[in-house]
C-alpha cells in the first residue's frame, strides 16, 4: 500500500498532535509506558502504543487505514534527539 501525500503543514501535525495528547492520551498512556511511542491519529484521536515507531504506526494503520500520524516518546518532550551527548559516568 502506498501512502498518500500529509494533508496538513508539519506545523497543523505538530500543533493537532500535540493538543491531542495533552487533552486525551497523556493520561490514558503515560502510566507503565515511559520511553515507548505513541502513534496519534491527528483527525480522529485514535493512537496506538509500541516500542518504536514503526510498530506503532503499523497497529494504527491496521484500524485506520488513512491515519495522519504524530509520534510522541511517552514521558519525553521529544521523539528523538540530534546530536552527540555525552554519557554520564
Amino acid at each position: 500500500m502506498s501512502r498518500q501525500q500529509p494533508r496538513y503543514s508539519a506545523e497543523e501535525t505538530a500543533r493537532r498532535g500535540d493538543e491531542i495528547y495533552e487533552r486525551h492520551v497523556r493520561g490514558q498512556v503515560e502510566a507503565g509506558n515511559y520511553g515507548k511511542i505513541v502513534a496519534i491519529d491527528i483527525e480522529t484521536g485514535a493512537c496506538a502504543v509500541d516500542d518504536t515507531a514503526q510498530a506503532a504506526a503499523n497497529r494504527l494503520f491496521a484500524q485506520h487505514p488513512d491515519a495522519e500520524i504524530w509520534f510522541v516518546r511517552i514521558g519525553h518532550r521529544a521523539l528523538h534527539r540530534i546530536g552527540i551527548y555525552p554519557l554520564e559516568g
